[in-house]
């Protein structure tokens, strides 16, 4: 394949493929002789393309969402993958018991609720399901409160045909943070209480080898508190508008951007193009103001452009820009969120030096 970007159907994911791996060996090379493991967040790419290069620059395995990404993992024959989702229902049991004997799968809990239902199916299919206990540091999102860790440890471990590895988090809440030096802080404190935590649960004479954070903007501060094990960032491989108003990345290394074209300039200072949130996800972020970034067929920002709305099929970009945009105009959206953006598509068009020059299969979506 090698095709022009004008010559590509509209709207089509796009992937820069050399941002892409410098991508993935500048987060390598941040871990490599740490002695902290990377396993990243699948849910970002859902490409296997993607996921072989992680694997290849050092990887040890992979966190999944969704029994879709575990089974989809499986196939190919990852053997290390920890599914950081409370597998609550008897699908999601039945699921985790199957994964399991195909073995290398972690799960993880919360509660005695959460996990009982997942002992009694792996006594009966005669497994013992490792699993993570998952601990709020902050995102008040799944987790156990740090203070009743122990206790909810102990009562899971205790169920027979569970055995618990150790402790995780995703830390969240640092993205709330305005200024850079404050996420960073926020981030070395969630490292630094999850592994109190695990220290707290080895007092208690419980065995927790693994103690296991996870974000893109934490994965420079919480990794590194003294005594975590390993990380789960998974944003980074593409980036996104997010992430550079987070401070994570800058806008040249975002790979992902979703190519669209200008169908309609009837409105003084409004165009209207073919991707809406149907091709970038409607995941805003509060403070952002817009959709995502508005870029050139190069990726550089539209000056006075913002992409501040969408429809299914229709994105709205207010243009108070030096030069206006025309019908047919290409412009190269930079998303808010990678990974919801890749949920929407099925392929990916992978571009270099402004070519297309391959396409990718997206996996294991909802």
């Amino acid at each position: 394949m090698s095709a022009p970007l004008s010559e590509l159907p509209t709207p089509s994911l796009l992937v820069d493929l050399d941002r892409l791996e410098r991508n993935i060996a500048a987060m390598a090379a941040a871990f490599a002789g740490s002695g902290i493991a990377l396993r990243p967040h699948v849910k970002t790419s859902k490409c296997w393309e993607v996921a072989r290069r992680q694997l290849d620059a050092g990887a040890i395995g992979f966190t999944c969402s969704t029994p879709a990404e575990v089974a989809w993992l499986q196939d190919h024959g990852v053997g290390d993958l920890l599914w950081a989702h409370a597998p609550v229902g008897p699908r999601k049991v039945e699921f985790a018991v199957t994964a399991a004997r195909r073995g290398g799968l972690t799960v993880a809990l919360d509660s005695v609720e959460a996990g009982a239902p997942l002992s009694e199916a792996a006594v009966v299919a005669g497994l013992t399901v490792p699993f993570l206990l998952e601990v709020d540091t902050g995102h008040a999102r799944l987790g156990v409160d740090p203070d009743r860790a122990v206790a909810t440890a102990s009562a899971l471990a205790a169920l027979p045909g569970l055995r618990l590895r150790g402790v995780m988090t995703h830390e969240g809440h640092i993205s709330q943070e305005a200024v850079r030096d404050d996420l960073e802080r926020a981030g070395r404190e969630a490292g630094a209480l999850l592994v109190s935590v695990a220290e707290a649960l080895r007092a208690a004479g419980h065995e927790a080898p693994v103690v296991s954070v996870g974000s893109t903007p934490g994965a420079t501060s919480a990794p590194f508190a003294s005594g975590v094990t390993e990380a789960r960032p998974g944003t980074y491989v593409y980036f996104d508008a997010n992430q550079t108003r987070l401070g994570s990345c800058q806008l040249s290394d975002c790979a992902l951007t979703v190519l669209a074209r200008v169908l309609s300039v009837q409105r003084d200072g409004r165009a209207i193009t073919d991707a809406g949130v149907k091709a970038m996800s409607s995941d805003t972020i509060a403070t952002a103001g817009s959709v995502g970034i508005a870029c050139d067929v190069d990726v550089v920002p539209l000056e006075g452009v913002t992409f501040v709305d969408g429809n299914e099929e229709h994105g709205f970009l207010l243009d108070a820009g030096p030069t206006r945009l025309k019908v047919g105009d290409l412009v190269r959206l930079v998303p808010n969120h990678a990974c919801g953006t890749t949920n929407m598509w099925s392929h990916v068009t992978v571009v270099r030096g402004g070519v297309a020059v391959d396409d990718w299969p997206i996996q294991a979506r909802h």
